[in-house]
């Protein structure tokens, strides 16, 4: 079974993309305080990089800022790519399946991303259409 579940908050606001197919992305990260302090006295945060798809990403590109603490829900994945250098680069990201939003914060820029209207549905003009 691969499945995870994290409580964190966005270290930035989420970026929308758009993609090939009409697919949209959204990566961002998560910082996750750990529950318990290191030998300082302080609590350590770790910072988890997430993905979600389609209409997930669109919900959270919406309503979450920076610093929106959200649950999220979903299974580790593991990917490389080539950076410009020609280095193999190896990355564990969580993709987001599901998303609980528990204090959502406005975000930085009004510049909201906007989603392109649905494509036109082609039998729409049919609707009102009556075989004879």
């Amino acid at each position: 079974m691969n499945q995870v579940g994290l409580v964190g908050r966005f270290t930035k606001d989420p970026v929308l993309r758009y993609l090939s197919g009409n697919r949209m992305q959204t990566h961002f990260s998560l910082a996750i305080n750990r529950n318990f302090k290191n030998n300082q006295g302080e609590v350590d945060t770790d910072f988890v990089f997430c993905t979600a798809w389609g209409r997930l990403a669109e919900n959270i590109v919406k309503y979450c800022g920076k610093g929106s603490l959200v649950g999220a829900t979903g299974r580790i994945q593991t990917r490389s790519f080539v950076n410009e250098e020609s280095t193999k680069i190896f990355m564990t990201e969580i993709v987001v399946e599901d998303v609980r939003f528990y204090q959502l914060k406005q975000r930085d820029s009004d510049e909201a991303v906007t989603v392109p209207p649905q494509p036109p549905n082609e039998q729409e003009h049919l609707k009102d259409f009556v075989l004879p």
